[in-house]
């Protein structure tokens, strides 16, 4: 079993995954590592915001998520600090909060297809209203996250249209629980996908 945690930057995704490693051993943890990929459009010179450019960049994300898949799917269960499904909503959803009209889609036909075989069984969604989000940022000095205000202003009205619309989406407001409160409610959402399936 595939499980991943979705939501905004700064949510608290790390968070609770890192609280599943603490109380949950038996479900094995894919963090999100970007850091080669990151390297490698830099040293290639690739800018995002040119269509040719972008194209090459969510190949190197598309790719790298099918292997992360690959290694996760080994486990008997597993969940993923943003899976396959955030790399096929930001390829097709990137151009539109930058206000561009690209085509993407037939562009990387074969990429997405291969990505969507990895889409987890479950979804949780973590979710919470803006100044949470922007306090979280604020209280957070590991990350610089200097795509934060894009993220947030831009993609993030995109993104919950996009899970609000799919049926294995679970939805968990985190507003008003500490992160041990919410680590726990992802534990349990977590027990209760596996038991599911017992």
């Amino acid at each position: 079993m595939i499980l991943s945690l979705q939501g905004c930057m700064a949510v608290g995704k790390t968070t609770a995954v890192r609280y599943i490693q603490e109380k949950a051993p038996y479900i094995n943890i894919s963090y999100e590592d970007n850091t080669d990929i990151i390297e490698e459009i830099r040293c290639r010179n690739l800018d995002k915001n040119r269509y040719e450019d972008y194209l090459e960049i969510q190949k190197l994300w598309l790719r790298k998520e099918v292997l992360r898949y690959e290694k996760a799917a080994k486990y008997p269960c597993s969940i993923m600090d943003f899976g396959a499904e955030e790399i096929e909503f930001y390829t097709l959803n990137y151009p539109k909060s930058i206000g561009e009209d690209w085509e993407v889609e037939n562009a990387l036909n074969k990429e997405l297809t291969e990505v969507r075989s990895c889409m987890p069984n479950r979804i949780l969604f973590l979710d919470a209203s803006d100044d949470v989000l922007r306090s979280h940022k604020q209280h957070d000095d590991t990350r610089t996250r200097n795509f934060f205000e894009h993220h947030l202003q831009h993609l993030m009205p995109l993104k919950r249209k996009w899970f609000l619309n799919k049926e294995n989406v679970d939805w968990l407001m985190i507003d008003d629980l500490s992160a041990e409160e919410m680590g726990q409610k992802v534990k349990d959402w977590c027990d209760s996908c596996i038991n599911s399936i017992g």
